[in-house]
């Protein structure tokens, strides 16, 4: 049997907001299963902040890279038995050939017994940004009780989990947002304090939500957000840079020098991507989940129908369309 994916490529160089003309769809016959391969059809597909900055090092008309959930069709692998639903770094396309002894873009696998969960959130609190808050905040701020931590972009999908994370180690925690509905979430979360940084003065706020200053930041935006945070850092506070996306678009703006406070506060600043903790995978996976079922932990996702749609989610996602992890259902 013939099997062709549909599969969107990098068609142009981002320059800005990206826009549909960046991506083309085409088709690609597959081709037949050898020993050690299996054949999985996409279900639920991921999209990230982390794909506009990590696009500028791939030549036009390349696959465009991302996580999904898929089922395995047909196999000649006993590890990835048919039938099974597992997670893979197979990018923006419908059905996929992979060998897991020659993939190198992250190791597929066979997604834990989430029980009545949905499989998408392997995508989400059960996956890649579930374990980016799991491991950055706990292994880089160290959050201790009591203390108070911010997070910016605190309705997405790394942020949100964050600062429940925050919150079950019985922190103090204010979150940064962007929009009246985001915020109202984030209170239903459990967060302490909330801004609106599209309609508050962020600096103005932040003093009233932190009057004991900050002693964690989980950075998910960088920019005047993130200079504003920097002003009211405790001694030897601790920061986490998870991404920068209020200038993945455009022109980096520019801030005040932050130097002066990292040598007379002591502050620890830390980048980070989450796959330096591949080894412990499984542990951050099972953290969330146990979270889950005690009812400590909640997520929420964003859900584009059909495969087509995966350019506009994108593009949406970048401009703070989503609350919680933005996906598209195959």
């Amino acid at each position: 049997m013939v099997v062709t994916s549909l599969n969107w490529l990098y068609a142009k160089k981002f320059e800005g907001e990206p826009t549909p003309a960046n991506f083309r769809l085409v088709e690609e016959e597959l081709p037949p299963l050898q020993d050690g391969q299996f054949l999985a059809q996409a279900t639920f597909l991921s999209v990230d902040p982390y794909m506009r900055p990590y696009m500028r090092s791939y030549p036009e008309g390349t696959l465009m890279i991302g996580g999904q959930v898929a089922t395995v069709l047909e196999s000649r692998n006993p590890a990835f038995p048919v039938g099974a639903s597992v997670f893979g770094q197979f990018g923006w396309r419908t059905h996929t050939v992979c060998d897991p002894s020659k993939d190198t873009s992250g190791k597929p696998y066979v997604l834990p017994d989430f029980g009545s969960l949905p499989a998408s959130l392997a995508l989400g609190v059960l996956g890649m940004p579930g374990n980016t808050a799991y491991f950055g905040l706990l292994e880089l701020c160290a959050p201790k009780e009591g203390e108070t931590v911010v997070v910016s972009g605190a309705a997405g999908a790394v942020g949100s989990i964050v600062g429940q994370i925050a919150k079950i180690k019985g922190c103090r925690v204010v979150g940064i947002a962007g929009s009246d509905d985001k915020c109202k979430w984030l209170k239903e979360l459990g967060f302490d304090e909330v801004i609106n940084y599209k309609t508050a003065n962020v600096k103005e706020e932040l003093q009233r939500a932190a009057p004991k200053g900050v002693d964690c930041y989980f950075d998910n935006v960088g920019g005047v957000i993130t200079e504003a945070v920097m002003r009211l850092m405790n001694t030897f506070g601790r920061i986490a840079v998870c991404g920068t996306i209020s200038n993945y678009n455009g022109v980096p703006i520019q801030v005040q020098d932050p130097q002066t406070d990292f040598v007379f506060k002591q502050l620890r600043m830390e980048g980070f991507i989450v796959s330096r903790w591949v080894d412990r995978w499984t542990e951050g996976i099972m953290a969330n989940l146990g979270w889950i079922r005690e009812g400590k932990l909640q997520w929420q996702e964003t859900v584009s129908e059909g495969f087509k749609s995966m350019p506009q989610a994108f593009m949406d996602m970048l401009k703070g369309g989503n609350t919680g992890k933005a996906v598209v259902k195959v």
